[in-house]
């Protein structure tokens, strides 16, 4: 009989009384970004079998948050996790989501609403961007040799900022030539400039790892540094890899396990 290992609970488990597991998403007017989100949705219930699992968009996308809510609370959902599908804490994170979430806090008296944490940072993250670069061709034992742009969306937000330069910091230790940040707006470098100075600095390849969630105007600044600059190698956005669902549904679980932690204590 297989016994699920200790460090690895199952992920197929779900309580009887769980939380319906609400994704938020930016929303873009680039078809791609709504797409990618729909596929990251499909593969947490793939992991996740009998635990609803829906959608809602801040702008641009159908539906919005308050109309997935608005759906639940009549279907007579008592709670919901709001899971931001961000890889750090800034603008959103910190002020439109909670803006939205407490509104509807006060309109939907009977719905318990928790807002579980951020993606980012995460070891999940990080092996991701692996996998996706060495999709795009890198070789396992080029990494010595390779210099890495974590190209990310950028922000305005000092906290998130940050957060990409340490990411940068402890990614550079296992074992790449040498790991840079870029960032796509509000921050600087760019990433052509970053591909750049990692050329000066003597990498024998350059790689372009975007920390993107999915595809839209931002990553598509991304493509257009990198190639401007004549980067080796470009990986996809993080998108809908395996690891990316394993840490929405590990982040729900620590939602779910903060006892009096959101807008409402649970009923």
């Amino acid at each position: 009989m297989h016994t699920p290992h200790p460090l690895r609970p199952d992920l197929r488990r779900v309580r009887p009384t769980a939380p319906v597991l609400l994704l938020v998403a930016h929303g873009s007017r680039d078809p791609r970004h709504a797409a990618t989100v729909t596929a990251l949705t499909e593969r947490v219930r793939s992991l996740r079998p009998g635990l609803r699992v829906e959608t809602g968009y801040l702008d641009f996308c159908a539906p919005s948050v308050p109309q997935v809510l608005q759906r639940l609370a009549a279907e007579g959902v008592r709670g919901v996790v709001a899971l931001p599908l961000l890889l750090t804490r800034a603008f959103h994170a910190k002020s439109d989501i909670p803006s939205v979430l407490h509104e509807m806090s006060g309109r939907l008296p009977h719905l318990s609403l928790r807002q579980a944490d951020v993606l980012g940072p995460s070891p999940l993250l990080t092996a991701t961007l692996e996998r996706r670069l060495y999709e795009a061709g890198v070789r396992p034992g080029d990494r010595r040799s390779t210099g890495v742009v974590l190209a990310s969306a950028g922000s305005s937000d000092p906290e998130a900022i940050a957060v990409i330069a340490e990411i940068a910091r402890e990614w550079r230790h296992t074992g790449w030539c040498a790991v840079r940040p870029a960032f796509a707006s509000a921050s600087l470098p760019r990433t052509a400039d970053a591909v750049r100075q990692l050329r000066a600095e003597g990498a024998e390849r350059v790689a372009v790892a975007p920390y993107v969630l999915a595809p839209g105007f931002l990553l598509d600044r991304i493509v257009t540094g990198a190639r401007e600059a004549g980067a080796d190698f470009l990986a996809e956005a993080l998108g809908d890899a395996p690891d990316v669902a394993r840490l929405v549904l590990q982040r729900y679980e620590g939602a779910c396990g903060e006892r009096g932690v959101g807008l409402r204590a649970s009923a």
